[in-house]
């Protein structure tokens, strides 16, 4: 009978210091987010297992051509997955299948999407301009023709993002680190 007590107080400490390494872990370094849906196509399709990283972003803000996973603005409850385009304080312009980047320092720069989408231009629907505020991002789908993103809905809150796109895990074919592309 004692045996069977140690034992089972054994077990029970592998649980519990298994237990305070996982959680936090998982709730504040990394967590999984299951990919639904085409709007991220040719880069993410509907079933990639991908882990996000929310640590990066406590120390470093987001940079333009990162993949996030985000609170969707008008339905928290949801998550979504994007790239950001504009960053806080810049004046975003869609015209004529390009994107336009006003930077605050007065310079323009035509978004050069090639590395990691070769037919943005043609997909790049909409005639817009809008104007990012200080804790603001604007994002879109790689699948602009398929994509709900800040074309429909607005800009994107800091506060709702919850971390970078760190490595895709299935499927195995694809497993890797992603990175952002230098524009």
């Amino acid at each position: 009978m004692k045996q069977t007590l140690l034992y089972i107080w054994e077990l029970a400490k592998i649980f519990l210091i298994a237990l305070a390494i996982v959680v936090p872990i998982r709730y504040f370094l990394f967590q999984p987010f299951i990919v639904k849906g085409d709007s991220m196509v040719p880069n993410f399709h509907s079933g990639d297992y991908l882990i996000i990283d929310e640590i990066s972003y406590r120390l470093n803000s987001p940079q333009r051509g990162d993949v996030v996973v985000f609170k969707y603005p008008k339905n928290p409850s949801h998550r979504f997955i994007k790239r950001i385009i504009g960053l806080p304080g810049e004046t975003i312009e869609i015209k004529d299948g390009k994107i336009f980047i006003y930077t605050k320092n007065n310079q323009t720069q035509v978004l050069n999407e090639e590395i990691y989408l070769p037919y943005a231009e043609d997909n790049t629907y909409g005639n817009l301009q809008i104007i990012l505020g200080e804790k603001e991002y604007f994002v879109l789908g790689d699948n602009r023709a398929y994509s709900s993103d800040s074309r429909n809905w607005g800009p994107l809150p800091a506060e709702n993002i919850i971390g970078k796109v760190f490595v895709r895990v299935f499927p195995l074919a694809a497993l890797g680190k992603i990175t952002s592309p230098a524009y």
